[in-house]
């Protein structure tokens, strides 16, 4: 351990739900869930507005429109995330050539790898100026946990919410950690929890107290002593640049069983592509094809197909994910369906499966991507959908977001993020005047004001695919 606290972990304060209230002012102050809003969904985030009625992430959207159903529910935009997050991870980078991302709103930075910090003031220096930095850049707030090893800085974030700063001081760690719950320890999750709680083990320091020998009897070998380790403040563990990719996939899930064999076979297809353009967009290439089928009764089947080198050939690809797929009973009823690439590799081998489609696909043209979205992705004016927190723009009103849809109309909300609460019109969902729209920037900068590539330079510029 060292003898600074020189970690730094970054975490962004529920953080799909606050680009969402700082792109709508509507919202500012509001409950605000992001996530999959169809019977089967999921909540990705949600605002601290939200998380007063007891609604967190991964809880079943039905459950938290029963808790807070006067809550704005809005579907992500997970491009525009990713745009922000990566101005977000440039002000890490410029710390210390160690930043170890975890997801889009949390990594982990060495600052002492970087010059940045040596002891406890001046490491408090650097995570308050990241602060200022993140609200400057982004309009958002982060939360800022520093200690001398990453479960310490992890721990002094969660600490630190929302907006603060945390730090933890060596030294202090034992005392600190003693009266929390099992439950704050790394992979201490419900059911080890229970376990504990039975044998009369509810805080770190009644871990420490039992010993090592009793977390080995209740837990297991690893478990047992990994957890007695951490209760002691153990963690010697780097912060690593770059994890390495294993695997690219996409997958659905469905809001009615698909039990059309037709259908199942075009969805396969369809997120078979959708993973050939993650892959290229990686610059990466696999071997191993997988398909993953969950059933009617929650049964979850997986099958592979190792190549013979790797490609990322859509042909080859399709192809063998319809493989994969005549190889599982879809009788009853599909509920979710994902297509995977694995076995990655920074280049392609050109072998006969690929030259066979190629030999097959000639007569229609090249294999690769078409340069204009297919007819599902592109639906004409009537059979548009508008998701619900969605941008769009009319002819005569400008830029908004869609509040919501149905019954053949559409209600739009007319703001930008720099504007006062907007006002509410609806339309016909085949509006001629109304389309899909980029987000705005969400903080205004320069002389004027402006925002954006058109406006001049806008500090998260940002051109993420229209919904």
């Amino acid at each position: 351990m060292r003898t600074a606290p020189t970690i730094l972990h970054l975490d962004m304060d529920a953080f799909f739900a606050s680009v969402e209230q700082a792109s709508k002012p509507s919202l500012r102050g509001k409950a605000v869930v992001v996530g999959g809003l169809g019977p089967r969904g999921v909540v990705a985030t949600a605002s601290y507005e939200a998380r007063v009625f007891g609604v967190h992430s991964a809880m079943p959207m039905g459950q938290a429109r029963r808790l807070a159903p006067n809550a704005a529910y809005l579907v992500p935009r997970f491009g525009f995330y990713k745009a922000i997050s990566e101005r977000v991870m440039e002000l890490l980078r410029a710390l210390s050539p160690l930043v170890e991302p975890l997801s889009l709103d949390e990594a982990f930075v060495d600052l002492e790898a970087g010059g940045e910090a040596w002891d406890e003031q001046s490491a408090r220096l650097v995570g308050a100026r990241l602060r200022a930095d993140i609200r400057a850049v982004t309009g958002l707030t982060g939360s800022v946990g520093l200690a001398a090893s990453k479960m310490l800085a992890k721990i002094a974030s969660e600490q630190a919410k929302p907006d603060g700063l945390v730090v933890i001081e060596p030294g202090t760690e034992r005392a600190m950690l003693g009266p929390m719950s099992v439950r704050t320890l790394p992979g201490v999750g419900p059911a080890t929890g229970d376990h504990l709680r039975r044998a009369g083990i509810t805080t770190i320091e009644e871990i420490v107290e039992a010993g090592e020998d009793e977390l080995v009897r209740l837990l297991g070998k690893s478990h047992g002593h990994g957890l007695y380790s951490m209760a002691l403040a153990r963690d010697d563990r780097p912060v690593v640049a770059e994890r390495e990719a294993k695997s690219v996939s996409v997958e659905d899930t469905y809001d009615v069983d698909i039990h059309d064999r037709v259908r199942v076979g075009l969805e396969v297809q369809r997120l078979a592509d959708r993973c050939v353009r993650r892959l290229r967009g990686a610059g990466l290439s696999g071997r191993t094809i997988v398909l993953k089928v969950r059933r009617y009764d929650f049964s979850t089947l997986t099958r592979s197909e190792t190549l013979r080198g790797p490609t990322d050939d859509p042909a080859v690809i399709r192809e063998a994910a319809a493989r994969l797929l005549d190889s599982v009973d879809t009788t009853g009823g599909v509920r979710l369906l994902g297509v995977g690439v694995s076995g990655l590799a920074d280049y392609t081998q050109e072998d006969l499966f690929a030259q066979a489609a190629g030999e097959r696909t000639e007569a229609r043209g090249p294999a690769e991507e078409p340069a204009a979205a297919p007819a599902e992705e592109q639906p004409a004016l009537s059979e548009r959908r508008w998701p619900a927190g969605h941008d769009v723009r009319h002819a005569a009103f400008g830029h908004g977001w869609v509040q919501g849809s149905g019954l053949g109309r559409v209600t739009v909300r007319f703001e930008t993020p720099g504007s006062e609460p907007g006002r509410v019109r609806t339309f016909r969902v085949d509006d001629p005047d109304l389309e899909p729209a980029d987000p705005l920037p969400l903080v205004l900068s320069g002389p004027e004001g402006g925002r954006g590539p058109e406006g001049g330079s806008g500090a998260v510029g940002l051109r993420s695919a229209a919904p």
